[in-house]
């Protein structure tokens, strides 16, 4: 069985949305699925007007346990989603990214299928060199990053487009996610659950 692991930041809810898509997706095909979510930061950013929403969203997601850098070992694909933050992820993400130089270094994260989704406030809103960034930090793990591209029908819905990975366009409106995006993240971590599922047999012994 391939280890997917899903993990996720989410401020009002839109990136909750597509992780929680992603993790049906996966487990749909047979997955063992890990959903975590990365914590709020010690003082959480929020965009002006969504203070509320933010404060709602904590109460009805509490429940879904922290990520843990045991998430990333245990994992054969990883699926890391983020709000975009002026082009880049959010410093929560960035923060628990720092904290992997102990898997990183030795190769714990070699090899391992990676792949990144957003949400922005507004079309080319940052979307995807916020996915880029992340990007970057994937590279510097060794991992082998599978990006949307142009691969499968759904992507080229109006509502999608972004070869780099899944990004939505939330308007800054709580709960704001295209049914477009959700389906174009359900492909996206279904095919992360793909190849993570062949990668291990290409390894050499």
């Amino acid at each position: 069985m391939t280890n997917v692991a899903v993990i996720y930041y989410s401020t009002t809810g839109n990136v909750h949305r597509l992780a929680g898509a992603a993790a049906a997706a996966a487990e749909k095909v047979g997955a063992s699925v890990r959903l975590r979510r990365i914590p709020v930061p010690g003082e959480e950013v929020h965009v002006p007007g969504t203070e509320d929403a933010a404060a709602a969203h904590r109460l009805t997601t509490g429940h879904i346990e922290e990520v843990a850098l045991e998430d990333l070992e245990w994992a054969d694909g990883i699926l890391i989603g983020t709000p975009v933050r002026f082009g880049l992820p959010a410093a929560a993400v960035a923060r628990f990214i720092d904290t992997t130089a102990g898997l990183s270094i030795p190769g714990k994260l070699r090899n391992k299928a990676v792949s990144a989704f957003t949400s922005g406030s507004a079309p080319h809103g940052g979307q995807e060199t916020a996915i880029l960034a992340l990007h970057n930090a994937f590279c510097h793990w060794g991992s082998l990053i599978v990006p949307n591209g142009s691969t499968d029908p759904v992507l080229f819905r109006p509502g999608n487009g972004n070869p780099y990975g899944s990004a939505n366009v939330s308007r800054n409106r709580p709960g704001n996610v295209h049914e477009d995006n959700v389906a174009a993240v359900g492909y996206q971590a279904r095919r992360l659950t793909e190849i993570a599922g062949v990668l291990p047999a290409l390894a050499p012994a």
